[in-house]
């Protein structure tokens, strides 16, 4: 079903790279098979995600002021900010 559903994708959407399958993928059958809405795959899946998510954000402001991306480093060079009335 993986390889199956992985071409059937690529051919769909026009995606040469490569498809891998995720939970999410599945989830989707799942929701079908237990004659959910469409309408509610999309906020299923953000509500799964919540805790997630605020643990996250949490943990950004607990660590206020360190970085969370030590890895990341910025080439765009550095613009200085304008005022609304003055651009």
């Amino acid at each position: 079903m993986e390889r199956l559903a992985a071409e059937i994708i690529a051919d769909e959407r026009k995606i040469y790279k490569g498809v891998s399958a995720n939970i999410d993928f599945y989830s989707g059958f799942v929701y079908s098979m237990l004659d959910l809405p469409l309408e509610l795959y999309t906020p299923i899946f953000a509500i799964a995600r919540i805790a997630g998510w605020s643990a996250h954000r949490i943990e950004e402001l607990i660590n206020a002021g360190k970085i969370i991306r030590p890895a990341y480093m910025n080439v765009a060079p550095r613009k200085e900010y304008v005022a609304i009335r003055d651009r």
